[in-house]
């Protein structure tokens, strides 16, 4: 399948985002499964909305992470973290928009997301206090 402009667009934004290894683990992944789906997410999320003028990725990934947030959907939080640290989100504003989510998502969502956080910055050695 030839790339298309969309798609080269989005993989900028996702190289801007995330390192190459944490892309490989995603888009890669999802690639080797069902090539069509990959592109979608590449062509649509990356290259027609997050690479869009207006907002930049810092403030993006900050609207992403309350959106997945109160979606319960941790299992996509992992990777937009990255992104949020890598778009210049501090440590101290990702655990504050965490905690904003509580009175619009309930504890049980925002605990599963500082847990998703702790884990991140665990890994990256990231100390938060």
């Amino acid at each position: 399948m030839m790339s298309s402009a969309r798609y080269e667009a989005g993989m900028e934004t996702l190289r801007k985002m995330v390192s190459e290894e944490i892309l490989s683990q995603t888009v890669e992944h999802v690639k080797k499964f069902d090539p069509d789906f990959s592109n979608m997410i590449v062509e649509f999320a990356f290259g027609d909305i997050y690479s869009r003028p207006g907002l930049d990725l810092k403030q993006r990934e900050l609207i992403t992470i309350a959106s997945l947030i109160t979606q319960g959907a941790e299992s996509q939080l992992s990777f937009h973290i990255h992104g949020a640290l890598k778009a210049g989100l501090t440590p101290k504003e990702i655990v504050e928009a965490v905690m904003h989510c509580v009175p619009y998502a309930g504890f049980p969502k925002a605990l599963g997301a500082l847990g998703v956080v702790m884990n991140i910055f665990n890994e990256l050695g990231i100390k938060h206090r």
